[in-house]
């Protein structure tokens, strides 16, 4: 069953033309990566999605919602959310006080502190430095900071930006764990990023954008055989 449908999208930063005809489908509960190379439109895909940006033409639609009409806050409470790249924590906030604010749409406290206990039960090195600044993190706590972030908020939709930037290989085998972990407890996933060998064995689906456009799409265990693929983005 799809839950989020972008047809024929089309995108534009004044007259820069960043997504042309853009046509997705992600399936409740799966993981669905975006490939590509830098400028391709993923990031302008994600935006667009929660609302940063709004499309010239085309449709989004999130179940029965048409999320072209909607403010990027409504799209929030909606359950979409989204881990920018970067990360964007409060770096003199600490972990603990990072993770309350990824509740602050949520009005059952005690379910607030709750989804934070499965945060730190997920990633317990969160719950070693529960009480140490987010800026004082490295960058793989950092990026399991934004991810317990954003699951404190419920979230039925993460659109996850370049999670595995900056990061040692040894760290990015972690946050691919920690996503798959999300998407077993129920949690659909839409992947932006840039390590395609990464991205394409947790994805159940992947698509390929260039020039803002989907050349190629399906399967990830097929699109990582294909040749064009293995050419392009994954070397030898």
């Amino acid at each position: 069953m799809s839950v989020l449908v972008l047809d024929q999208v089309e995108l534009f930063y004044h007259r820069v033309q960043a997504l042309r005809g853009l046509s997705i489908e992600v399936h409740e509960g799966e993981i669905v990566a975006l490939l590509g190379n830098n400028g391709a439109g993923k990031t302008s895909t994600l935006s667009m999605i929660s609302g940063l940006v709004r499309p010239r033409s085309g449709t989004v639609r999130w179940g029965d919602a048409d999320l072209t009409a909607m403010n990027p806050w409504d799209i929030v409470g909606a359950g979409l959310l989204h881990i920018p790249e970067g990360r964007r924590i409060f770096s003199t906030m600490t972990v603990h006080e990072n993770l309350l604010i990824g509740g602050y749409l949520v009005a059952d406290q005690k379910l607030v502190l709750d989804r934070i206990e499965q945060a730190y039960a997920l990633m317990p090195r969160l719950a070693e430095r529960r009480a140490q600044q987010g800026g004082t993190l490295s960058g793989g706590e950092q990026q399991m900071l934004a991810l317990g972030r954003a699951l404190v908020g419920g979230p039925k939709l993460l659109l996850l930006d370049e999670p595995s930037m900056g990061l040692a290989p040894l760290v990015v085998k972690q946050v691919m764990e920690i996503i798959s972990a999300v998407k077993a407890q129920g949690t659909t996933v839409l992947l932006v990023e840039q390590n395609a060998r990464a991205a394409l064995r947790i994805a159940d689906r992947a698509y390929v954008l260039e020039s803002g456009a989907v050349t190629m799409s399906g399967p990830a265990a097929e699109l990582a055989a294909d040749p064009r693929v293995i050419e392009a983005y994954l070397g030898a």
